[in-house]
């Protein structure tokens, strides 16, 4: 009989955001007069068009494909070059990244997970809470976690806690972690980290001989420009970390997917008999084995995004979403509630009134006002107490999920 990978029974529970579809769902059947009403803050998912210039770019990508003559076939698997080179003139310039140094994948979600395959069994791995689920439920699957205990944190976990006091940024332990998940603009809780704070960081990961897992997906919607983007702006931060970027949120491409991986050649890790292996040659030799590459019209949509056109389209459909975040901050303010994030980041954490569990807080938005949000605690035992709301949507919904809000904690 075929044995399974019982890692996965460890796992608590569905992952967060099918449980709040299957909740709306069972509420939607049980309340049909009033489905039509539900507006959705909860997953962080982009509801405006794609930029003109990236459908544009698309189309001539597909209709490349029509004529012998400019049909694609499998494309090189770690991304095609002018996809890569477009990524380190405009998003890296002077950062010291190489065009080979880029890995074109099909979501950072798949990345962050992936990217466990290149390393082993034994690394104390440092995780905030809240935290994006991912990052612990694909450590769980891939054994590296023992059980989780009644508060779902799981054993062998290196828990950083994030929290008012220090604004949801962690500080560095006093304990030695080998991998460290950090994300900034921080999904959920929107924070963002300080040059200060990220220099700290790359201090302890080389002190430590660690390696740093810099999720940047958000990192379009940072406003502040004395908050550091990239990590490879720290110095030090090409030999302890890798950053992962996405094209989902500031291009629309949830639906159309494609995000990439930035590993320098010069980070390495150790093997069984100590000596020192570069990751760039490893996650090659995984991503060529286990991954055919991106499909060519969505590369080239997405070098399209770094056109002239393509720049400002984003920048509009960033000032639309960050637009929709202020005046979600600015409703649970009025409400009297304590408000997080919004700022540089598309999410809004928010304070539960007194009395109110997250999950209690999910059904009653849920029942009465008829607003789908993400509880805290679904990222994590700190996340309890907490919500919090995607400025993913239209403005017309933002102004009426801003309505409701105030008229139901009033």
């Amino acid at each position: 009989m075929a044995t399974i990978n019982s890692n996965f029974l460890k796992l608590k529970a569905g992952y967060l955001f099918p449980e709040i579809a299957r909740r709306v769902r069972v509420y939607t059947e049980e309340n049909p007069d009033k489905s039509a009403r539900i507006i959705r803050c909860g997953i962080g998912d982009v509801t405006e068009p794609l930029p003109a210039a990236v459908v544009a770019a698309m189309h001539e990508g597909v209709d490349e494909m029509a004529t012998r003559e400019t049909f694609k076939g499998y494309g090189p698997e770690q991304g095609y070059e002018f996809l890569r080179q477009a990524i380190v003139d405009h998003q890296f310039a002077d950062l010291g990244i190489t065009a080979d140094e880029v890995f074109i994948s099909d979501g950072s979600k798949c990345d962050t997970g992936n990217i466990l395959d290149i390393f082993g069994k034994g690394n104390v791995i440092a995780i905030t809470d809240p935290v994006y689920p991912v990052y612990v439920d694909t450590n769980v699957m891939a054994g590296n976690t023992g059980e989780a205990d009644e508060k779902g944190a799981y054993e062998g976990l290196l828990y950083l806690p994030c929290n008012a006091a220090n604004q949801f940024v962690a500080g560095v332990p006093t304990e030695k972690a080998d991998i460290i998940y950090l994300c900034f603009p921080n999904n959920p809780t929107g924070a963002v980290a300080t040059r200060a704070q990220l220099e700290a960081w790359v201090k302890y990961a080389k002190a430590n001989d660690a390696i740093i897992l810099f999720d940047s997906a958000y990192e379009a919607f940072i406003q502040d420009p004395d908050i550091p983007r990239s990590i490879f702006e720290i110095e030090g931060a090409h030999d302890c970390a890798m950053e992962f970027r996405s094209f989902s949120k500031n291009g629309g491409f949830t639906g159309v997917r494609c995000a990439y991986i930035v590993i320098p050649k010069t980070l390495t890790g150790k093997s069984d008999t100590g000596e020192r292996i570069p990751l760039h040659q490893l996650w090659s030799r995984r991503h060529s084995t286990k991954f055919n590459g991106a499909s060519y019209p969505v590369q080239k949509a997405a070098a399209a995004v770094f056109s002239p056109e393509g720049k400002a389209q984003v920048s509009a459909l960033i000032e639309h979403y960050m637009g929709n975040a202020k005046l979600l901050c600015e409703a649970a303010a009025a409400a009297g509630l304590t408000v997080f994030g919004g700022v540089n980041a598309p999410y809004v954490w928010v304070g539960c009134p007194a009395g109110l569990s997250s999950w209690d807080m999910f059904d009653k938005m849920l029942s009465e006002a008829q607003v789908v949000i993400t509880p805290g605690s679904g990222f994590g035992s700190a996340g309890e107490g907490y919500f919090r709301i995607s400025a993913f949507n239209s403005r017309a919904n933002v102004e009426e999920v801003c309505r409701r809000l105030k008229a139901l904690v009033a």
